[in-house]
């Protein structure tokens, strides 16, 4: 009897214990519930999240605009440039050695490419010195190239710009959260009002990068493509000079 009566408190200790557990499960059931509707609560669209960004969004959406114009336009421009046929420096070969010299004008004027421009104008000089002629091609390659880069300045502005433009509104935004702070009369730090001010701080720092990346990529991708036509440029120049140093058939 005296067993059966020690062995009683130890059977509701541990039945205390496992209601214990089962009680901070619930709890601890109800509390990830909670949370996961305070998250659906809290989350908001991206249009919302834009919003939030600011005037400086609207900004960023203005170079987004002006990026995608430059690049569209100079890689269409850029793609017409290097586009000449691989014949063509062939027959303006035949033209200047039969002496033909009308008709090597003439395909170069029906070529629109700055390679043909550059030739032609070196073969209205033929007849002056062979430095003369050089100076003469290599100022038309000057000013086609100029012609050709129009507007990769913007580019690149835009590519350095627009992060900036992202961090300014990222410290505007904390400069608002802290006069929020101050200006709160429990004199206390609320958490979910400082959340709130950074994330929506944060917005334009993704903006501005989202923005900045693809700019910066289109800027070195249209310069590479016109260091390879320099480079063509270059060599067409020296074929050309090659061929008025061969005699003229007769």
């Amino acid at each position: 009897m005296l067993n059966i009566l020690t062995t009683t408190p130890n059977v509701d200790a541990a039945a205390d214990a496992a209601q214990a557990q089962i009680d901070s499960l619930a709890m601890a059931e109800q509390a990830m519930m909670e949370a996961a509707d305070k998250a659906e609560t809290l989350s908001i669209g991206f249009w919302d999240l834009f919003l939030g960004g600011g005037w400086l969004m609207w900004v960023l959406v203005l170079l987004a605009a002006v990026m995608v114009y430059i690049f569209v336009e100079r890689f269409i421009a850029i793609r017409k440039a290097t586009t000449i046929d691989n014949d063509f420096m062939n027959r303006i070969r035949d033209y200047i050695s039969e002496g033909n010299i009308g008709a090597a004008i003439d395909l170069c004027r029906r070529t629109d490419s700055p390679i043909a421009r550059m030739v032609e104008k070196g073969i209205e000089r033929i007849g002056r010195p062979m430095s003369d002629i050089q100076n003469s091609i290599e100022n038309v390659a000057n000013v086609e190239v100029a012609k050709l880069e129009t507007g990769l300045p913007w580019l690149a502005s835009i590519s350095g710009g627009a992060p900036m433009i992202g961090f300014l509104g990222t410290v505007v935004g904390m400069v608002q959260v802290f006069i929020d702070m101050s200006a709160n009369s429990s004199g206390g730090i609320e958490i979910q009002q400082l959340s709130a001010g950074m994330y929506v701080a944060m917005v334009t720092t993704i903006g501005g990068l989202i923005v900045g990346i693809p700019a910066y990529f289109a800027h070195n991708y249209l310069v590479a493509r016109i260091e390879k036509l320099i480079f063509r440029m270059e060599a067409t120049t020296i074929a050309f000079m090659d061929i008025l140093n061969q005699p003229v058939q007769k």
